[in-house]
This record gives C-alpha cells, structure tokens and sequence, in this order.
C-alpha cells in the first residue's frame, strides 16, 4: 500500500505499519516536524499545517478505505499527525509544552469525549476517519491554552 503516494501520505511514510500503537507512534513522530513549523513560521503556521494534513487526510484516508475495505484500518495514521499539530498550535515551543500537549491528545483520542465518539460512529469515509482526531485535537489546544494561561506559556 505504501507503494501509493496515497498511501505513502495516510500512513504518515509507513509509521501506520508499525503493528503496537502506530497511532502513538505517528503522534510521536509529529512532535519534532510541529517544532520545526513553529520555529519557523510560528503558531499560526502550526495551525495551518494540520488544517492542510486535514485536508489531505480526508482524500488519501478515502483512497485507503475503498482500497482496504476496512473504515478506519489502523494503519492510516494521518489524522493523528492532524490532530496532534493542532494541539501543538496551542503550545508553547518548550519540551515540557510539547510532552503535555502530546500526552493530551492522546488521552483524548483515546477517550474520543463527545462529539469526537459521535463523529467516530457516525461520519464515515475520509471524512469521518479524520474528524474525530481534530475534535481530539481542538480539546487538547484548549486544555493546553487554558494552562498556558495559568503557567505563563511554560507549558
């Protein structure tokens, strides 16, 4: 599959492959390319990026489930990478921010709050593969915002 620039891209260059917790993984892998983008072009740089992966991740997740037959196979991993820089957009360029804010979207992405679960169960498509992780994403940005807040951007 990954022999596709489709499915190069949904399986975030093969970390989906990896067969324990490819979607920790490709969280993971996401911190040191969210710190690249915010040292370069900032928070607001990091927040378009994932709106891009979004974008992406709805077409190449598509390619990958019509090829799969599976909906939410676990080795598309590029709505992780959306949501986790979503959460990066929200935090401060430390590597205490980045733990926290790598911690939370996990939490979150596991838990899938609602509507993340409802999104989860009811989209379907590339559309739904990639909604759940940015809700799982936009609750971490606030979490990670309101303890900027309170800490002075320390994480």
């Amino acid at each position: 599959m990954v022999r596709s620039w489709w499915g190069l891209l949904g399986s975030g260059f093969a970390i989906g492959l990896i067969p324990l917790a490819p979607g920790t993984w490709a969280s993971a892998a996401t911190l040191p390319l969210g710190w690249l983008i915010a040292a370069y072009f900032g928070p607001i740089g990091v927040l378009v990026a994932s709106l891009v992966v979004f974008a992406i991740g709805v077409i190449v997740a598509g390619h990958i489930i019509n090829h799969t037959k599976v909906e939410d196979a676990s080795v598309i991993v590029i709505d992780e990478i959306a949501g986790q820089l979503l959460v990066l957009a929200a935090s401060a360029l430390t590597w205490q921010a980045y733990l926290v804010g790598f911690l939370l979207f996990r939490l979150f992405d596991i838990l899938k709050p609602w509507p993340a679960s409802l999104a989860d169960r009811e989209l379907g498509g590339g559309l739904g593969v990639m909604v759940d992780d940015m809700v799982a994403g936009l609750y971490g940005a606030v979490v990670m915002l309101c303890l900027g807040a309170l800490w002075l951007n320390v994480i």
